[in-house]
């Protein structure tokens, strides 16, 4: 797979360290990804040195690239812009790629001296004005419903003034959600301002547009034009009654973009919301195969997203870091001519609105994958919590379990994605171990859990993201000796319970970090733990039963350990070795006929 690695790596060796543009390619010359940077040489060795420790998306790309190509540019802004003009000419596979145009829903407002607002997914009608693209037809929906309600305009399918006073005034007129063209009161000029006005207040908002309209009344009500001014007051209150209405406003009249990223088994979900004038005007949500690092895929995402002739406002929030924030808006203040402002809220106003945002990423995610958005989010404050390079998808956890020396066992249970994986549980007897030791105990289980891996055994091939252990830093400095003896590379941690038996923190092998306060990884945390001890005391206990029904055979003269633990395996149960004869008891322990006889006999008095 990487049999050209030595070249790729001396070639990356023999870059400039000058900004530039670098080009991917497969083996028929194909550009699968375009990226820039600000050192040429810094960035690209990165790709083949510690190839395994990549992550999957960076994994794959490089395990495809035959060869590559650059371009040297004066400065990392021209790489910035050479990288958005190279990704919209080629559309490399590796690289975040976003739908165009398609299926983007617009405003049209039709042709005539009575145009109608209305809804449409095509802007190809010459005769027609649209507004838009956007993204979100429900969005679109709601606002002209609104608009229409407010400026009383019609939506039937009557054409003007064609069909004036051929019917009469339908339901929408008599409970004033229609001015009533149709009636034909109504000129040409005076519904075209109407129509300009509702407008201003799809573009503008509802605070310029009661601004405007009160002007206007006022203007009315000095030249005693008192029906008009009464008409502007009505629209006035219902434009103030529907803003009260919405049900996500900002405290003050801001316009930004908001961007989150939540991120769960190798899909990633981006929420775009959109607030103009202190409304949110518009939502859509992204899904992008593959994994990312959360830094890159921001800006990235954010590189290609405005690249597509977006409008650019002058307040981009994200709810993380990314790369190259201050290259981001100069590039941005180069297209848009203003300054912008991309910025990671800590609090107030604009922590509110990524926290929205996040939740809709994290919401459109679970219905993706088919988690609930609180395992999505547990397990991405797992991962925050203990510093991982990812959210971890596959978590492994152990537990001791002993009644004695003779039942001594260990569980491991496996989640997957925030819930119970049962194909991944395993069991194991302690072979290795004299006495009681919990720590040797804990060694040898996951000593003999990872030379499965090693060897390539069926069951044992996949490494976790995660290992905890059930049990404080010795425990976990115990079992890190081991997995660095073996060459795994695999987070680690205890699970660390109070005298009441319940988890109350996780051990890093030094000090303990408290888990308390969250909720949503609390449950997780504690259901896990729980699970782990469930499975291995039944086991135990099972284990324990199967030791003194061996026991009991062992007392029939001519039954010994093996001849015990042969029949154990043929007969799981007491009532199944009750009910077998004398001839299947021969078969099953290889004994003669007067062994069978004396062994049935002492089954049926005993068992």
């Amino acid at each position: 797979m990487f049999e050209r690695l030595d070249y790729l790596r001396n070639k990356a060796n023999h870059l400039p360290t000058l900004p530039g543009v670098y080009q991917m390619k497969d083996k028929t010359g194909t550009i699968i990804y375009i990226g820039k940077a600000k050192s040429l040489k810094n960035r690209v060795t990165t790709y083949f040195h510690a190839v395994e420790a990549h992550n999957a998306k960076t994994y794959k790309l490089v395990s495809n690239i035959h060869d590559f190509e650059f371009i040297v540019t004066e400065t990392e802004l021209d790489a910035l812009v050479l990288e958005a003009s190279l990704i919209k000419l080629h559309s490399p596979k590796y690289n975040i790629l976003l739908k165009d145009d398609k299926g983007f829903s617009y405003i049209r407002i039709t042709g005539g001296d009575y145009p109608k607002i209305m809804h449409s997914f095509k802007n190809d009608d010459p005769g027609s004005t649209y507004i838009g693209p956007y993204t979100s037809g429900y969005t679109v929906k709601q606002t002209i419903e609104e608009c229409n309600r407010i400026f009383m305009l019609p939506t039937c399918k009557k054409v003007f003034p064609r069909d004036f006073r051929k019917e009469r005034p339908c339901l929408n007129h008599h409970i004033k959600r229609c001015m009533g063209v149709c009636q034909g009161k109504i000129s040409a000029e005076e519904y075209q301002k109407t129509i300009r006005e509702a407008l201003d207040f799809i573009k503008n908002g509802s605070k310029e547009s009661v601004e405007y309209l009160t002007r206007e009344m006022e203007a009315a009500a000095e030249e005693l034009d008192f029906e008009r001014a009464a008409v502007l007051r009505d629209r006035i209150s219902a434009i103030t009654r529907s803003a009260k209405a919405q049900s996500i406003l900002t405290e003050r009249d801001i316009s930004c973009d908001v961007f989150a990223v939540s991120q769960n088994m190798k899909l990633t979900s981006i929420a775009v919301v959109k607030y103009r004038s202190g409304k949110l005007i518009d939502k859509e949500n992204f899904f992008i195969g593959d994994e990312y690092d959360e830094h890159s895929i921001r800006s990235e995402f954010l590189l290609q997203y405005y690249s597509n002739g977006r409008e650019i406002p002058k307040i981009i929030y994200l709810d993380g870091d990314s790369e190259d924030n201050s290259l981001l808006e100069e590039y941005f203040r180069g297209i848009c001519g203003h300054k912008v402002s991309i910025t990671v809220p800590k609090r107030g106003e604009g922590l509110v609105l990524t926290t929205l945002a996040k939740s809709n990423a994290d919401e459109y995610l679970s219905i993706r994958v088919g988690r609930t958005s609180r395992e999505i989010t547990a397990l991405q404050d797992l991962q925050k919590l203990l510093g991982l390079s990812k959210t971890p998808v596959l978590i492994e956890s152990y537990d001791i379990s002993n009644m004695g020396e003779q039942t001594r066992v260990a569980g491991m249970i496996t989640y997957r994605n925030g819930r119970p994986y049962k194909s991944g549980y395993r069991k194991f007897s302690i072979k290795e171990v004299s006495g009681i030791d919990d720590y040797a105990c804990m060694q040898e289980v996951i000593r003999r859990r990872f030379r499965h891996y090693l060897d390539g055994d069926e069951g044992f091939d996949e490494l976790p993201d995660l290992i905890l252990l059930d049990g404080g830093k010795g425990h976990v400095n115990a079992v890190k000796e081991v997995l660095d003896c073996l060459g795994i590379n695999v987070s680690l941690f205890g699970l660390v319970k109070d005298d009441k038996h319940r988890t109350r923190a996780i051990s890093d092998g030094g000090g303990e970090i408290q888990i308390n306060s969250n909720r949503n990884l609390f449950k997780l945390l504690t259901e896990i733990q729980d699970e782990v001890h469930r499975f291995s005391i039944n086991y135990q206990r099972k284990k324990h039963k199967q030791s003194q029904y061996e026991l009991e055979l062992t007392k029939v003269k001519g039954i010994g350990e093996k001849k015990a633990l042969a029949l154990l395996k043929k007969y799981k149960t007491k009532q199944a070795i009750r009910e077998a004869t004398v001839e299947e008891l021969m078969e099953a322990a290889k004994i003669n006929r007067e062994t069978a006889e004396n062994l049935h006999l002492y089954i049926q008095e005993i068992f």
